[in-house]
């Protein structure tokens, strides 16, 4: 790809949103009350999220994003909660008599379990003719969230999708490429992300929505089935261009390469005592393993740093609250000790 060796940081691009994150102790059954324990404000979607996680893990690393915000109180937290974490926010644009885009974030304190009740707000204004990659430096595109925004969703300028267009757009202008998912249903996930497969480098996802884009979808009871998650990724590598598929689960992840290779990891065995909260979890895997691509590790130590900043992540409520740097992030997932090797 042209330019690559003078590439340098991440720049993240799409959801940005407030989460009203409350912690419960149980999810209440339908006219059910159940006490609020403790409640707080925090940035949460994929370019927030994966954004702060990296300067959390390396400040000197250049971050930059690309989104919109609504014109009030969420909206200016989220404004100055990037620019405290020190990243690049001349695209992160504030849009006059807007809401931003928030989600009501529940936490049961009995199971660790999320649920989210999402406003979309500004996010259904976000198009590609936000993103510009004419002077990026970076590196890496991390981009999301399909389905979160109406005019990503359709089709533009011959693509079945805004989300492809902007892969395809920073590929030609020498990015590499990453999506990120969220909880849909199979059938939309699929469709949307379908399109996108051939303008990514990376794919970085759980097992159920590997195997949603795959076309065999799993229920959420079902336990892991890894054999199944490398027969997934491995259909999504033939035919397209991606050089790397990464799909996590509660008790590692595995690795599969274009050539069909691949590198099964166990995940941090954090005491139950330990966890707070899951919220963001992901995204902190996210940023860990491209935190390691960026810096062009081994997928061992890839997959070592991806899984040990999703275990601190997941010490707080919070979406990136537990996220230090690198180095002490490993050195609590040693801690901890992990989960024995998966086969």
């Amino acid at each position: 790809m042209s330019g690559q060796k003078q590439r340098h940081g991440i720049i993240t691009g799409g959801t940005w949103c407030a989460d009203h994150n409350k912690l419960v102790e149980r999810w209440p059954n339908e006219e059910e009350l159940v006490e609020i324990i403790s409640e707080e404000i925090r940035g949460g979607g994929s370019a927030c999220n994966l954004g702060v996680n990296i300067k959390r893990l390396d400040p000197e690393l250049p971050v930059a994003t690309i989104g919109l915000l609504g014109d009030d109180s969420d909206g200016n937290l989220l404004l100055q909660q990037a620019k405290f974490e020190g990243l690049d926010c001349q695209n992160l644009t504030i849009v006059s008599g807007q809401r931003t885009t928030f989600t009501d974030a529940f936490t049961a304190q009995n199971s660790s379990r999320r649920t989210h009740l999402f406003h979309s707000g500004i996010s259904d204004k976000l198009n590609p003719n936000h993103f510009d990659f004419s002077d990026v430096e970076s590196r890496i595109l991390h981009l999301g969230l399909p389905g979160l925004h109406a005019q990503m969703d359709v089709p533009w300028a011959g693509e079945q999708n805004g989300w492809a267009a902007v892969l395809k757009k920073a590929q030609t202008a020498g990015l590499r490429t990453n999506l990120e998912l969220c909880s849909l249903s199979p059938k939309r996930l699929n469709s949307l992300v379908t399109p996108c497969l051939k303008y990514l480098d990376y794919l970085i996802i759980n097992e159920f929505e590997i195997a949603a884009v795959a076309g065999q979808p799993r229920d959420h009871i079902q336990n892991t089935d890894i054999n199944a998650c490398i027969l997934n990724a491995k259909k999504l590598l033939n035919g397209t261009d991606i050089q790397l598929i990464i799909v996590h689960f509660p008790l590692g992840a595995v690795a599969v390469s274009q050539d069909g290779n691949y590198f099964l990891a166990p995940s941090v065995n954090m005491p139950s005592n330990s966890i707070i909260g899951t919220n963001g979890a992901g995204d902190a895997f996210a940023a860990g393993a491209l935190y390691g691509l960026h810096q062009n590790w081994s997928v061992e130590e890839t997959l070592r740093i991806a899984h040990a900043t999703a275990a601190a992540s997941m010490r707080h409520i919070g979406t990136t609250d537990g996220v230090v740097g690198w180095s002490e992030c490993i050195r609590l997932a040693s801690e901890f000790g992990w989960h024995n090797q998966l086969h």
